[in-house]
């Protein structure tokens, strides 16, 4: 029997998919062709070509921030993927973080998303303990900008003094300097544990040729100042010298290769079971439609193992689904909105992903059960906010999504987030947004993030607008009312898509839905090196 809803959903979304992919090979020529040829042409990989050499075979690299700076700077010429790739790949079957500069991109200079994602990267390296590798080739703070990226807590020194609390916390890091290291940046492989460098390609000084020659009037070729010979031999900055980007790539391999093991964190795993229901299965799943009910149920069967899931209160609080599963073997917590339409005593009624009391009662509790019981956290944003109106206000929604938003806040197990659908106003707090440290958080391209959903803005926006215009005796007809609204409509759910919040790196990653599963669990095995604090749930307690 053929299903028209569910064929008109799985095209919609692998239309979607379609786009993120086509997106994706463009970013992925970072400056273009004609850049990375000459790259070639003075004996350098790129920065992808680099990654994919390191890696071990076979093993599919997750990136993170592909979309980083994805239409924006366009009056700087844009800035493809921040400059920098940066992702999760394992080396000698060690998982690591790794950051390699894209010097097609301004030569790899660092824009302020660049600053954004690097500190991202090592966010990650240090929340879960896992080594990072930087491939450096970049020329140092992009200069018009340098305002934006300079002086502030999070901007580019943040990254060295990250360097500094890594090596006082026993992380490895590992720096190849593989074309240009300048200024500030050549702090960066140098204050990592050990710095290789590649010979005529690899350079590393505080101040170039043309700057010394400015400033003290000595004349000094590139490779005198900063090239591998002077540091390996002369200066001692550095400590490995390689003839080409092969033989360094493959020194990081036997670096890597014996780093002694680390005490896990304990999250429990048994054999993966692949789930009963297809996940392939889940783009047809998902309504194309936003406004249109389903069974949250039918998204969690096809990720979790044996579509097995074991429900906590089901039958109470159901706008929010919560249960324990295994997601290739890894032991979950799921925290799901629900988007279904119920009969009550009124009648019918939708929840439309909207967190009730009873929903944020059951999910607080929930999350303190996975703290104590040391299992991760994964978060399935569907989500339109708080429930509104006098009924919720007199039943206390505000202090039931406080404590919510607290136990998400203070849970100390690895949390990981999905937004697949809406995820608005404090509900996407409450369920564990980019602002509540999960581990990773990825979207699916039906993602929308925002205070509020479109229509809803631009109604609140346009009646703002035609109240201002109304006071100055200028109101408009029906028809410019109207034109006014779609336009701010429109301008509002730009600002709502996956593509402008990757850019912002508000999310890690926009995935395919059915690679959910592989997210999921590269990101728990990446947590099982980290530590897991004791739960603290501080004003729950009262």
């Amino acid at each position: 029997m053929i299903d028209l809803e569910f064929n008109k959903n799985e095209d919609a979304m692998l239309l979607m998919v379609s786009e993120v992919q086509h997106k994706l090979e463009k970013i992925a020529l970072g400056g273009g062709k004609d850049r990375i040829d000459k790259q070639h042409a003075d004996g350098k990989l790129t920065a992808r070509e680099r990654i994919k050499q390191l890696i071990d075979p076979g093993f599919d690299f997750f990136e993170i921030g592909a979309f980083a700076g994805f239409e924006m700077y366009k009056e700087h010429g844009g800035c493809p993927a921040a400059g920098v790739v940066t992702g999760l790949g394992k080396i000698e079957g060690k998982l690591c973080m790794i950051v390699a500069n894209d010097a097609t991109v301004k030569a790899g200079a660092w824009f302020p998303i660049s600053g954004k994602k690097n500190l991202r990267a090592q966010e990650i390296a240090m929340e879960n303990r896992i080594p990072i590798i930087y491939l450096v080739d970049s020329a140092g703070v992009y200069l018009p900008l340098q305002d934006e990226i300079f002086p502030d807590k999070e901007h580019f020194g943040r990254i060295f003094r990250n360097n500094a609390k890594m090596s006082s916390m026993g992380i490895t890091q590992i720096a190849a300097i593989m074309g240009s290291c300048v200024a500030g940046g050549a702090y960066l492989p140098i204050m990592s544990d050990e710095a290789l460098i590649v010979d005529r390609t690899g350079s590393i000084f505080l101040a170039g040729p043309y700057l010394v020659k400015a400033a003290i009037g000595e004349d000094v070729d590139q490779e005198t100042l900063g090239g591998a010979t002077t540091h390996c031999e002369i200066s001692g900055v550095t400590d490995y010298k390689m003839p080409d980007d092969k033989t360094c790539l493959e020194t990081i391999r036997k670096l890597v290769s014996k780093i002694g093991a680390s005490e896990k964190a304990g999250f429990d795993r048994k054999a993966s079971i692949k789930p009963k229901m297809n996940p392939a299965e889940l783009p047809g799943v998902f309504p194309y439609n936003p406004s249109k009910p389903y069974n949250m149920l039918e998204i969690i069967n096809r990720l979790v193992d044996d579509s097995e899931v074991t429900l906590y209160k089901e039958d109470y609080g159901k706008s929010i689904l919560c249960g324990y599963a295994r997601i290739d073997g890894w032991a979950v917590g799921i925290v799901a909105n629900q988007r279904l339409v119920v009969k009550n005593a009124a009648g019918e009624m939708q929840f439309g992903g909207v967190i009730y009391s009873d929903s944020a009662d059951k999910a607080t509790r929930f999350i303190m059960n996975c703290n104590q019981k040391k299992i991760p956290l994964v978060f399935l944003h569907d989500v339109t906010g708080f429930m509104v109106g006098r009924r919720s206000e007199h039943g206390g929604i505000i202090k039931d999504g406080a404590k919510m938003v607290n136990a998400v806040a203070n849970s100390t197990v690895p949390k990981f987030t999905v937004v697949i659908g809406n995820s608005y106003g404090a509900g996407n707090y409450a369920m564990c947004g980019k602002a509540y440290d999960p581990r990773l958080i990825v979207a699916w391209p039906s993602a929308k993030i925002a205070v509020m959903g479109g229509t809803q803005a631009a109604k609140v926006l346009t009646q703002i607008q035609v109240s201002a215009l109304n006071k100055k005796g200028a109101a408009p007809d029906p028809d410019g009312e109207q034109k006014l609204f779609e336009e701010i409509k429109n301008r509002y759910e730009d600002q709502t898509t996956p593509f402008y919040a990757a850019a912002r790196m508000w999310v890690d990653a926009i995935i395919d839905p059915r690679k959910t599963r592989d997210f999921i669990s590269i990101g728990i095995e990446m947590a099982n090196h980290g530590e897991v604090e004791k739960f603290n749930p501080g004003i729950l307690q009262t």
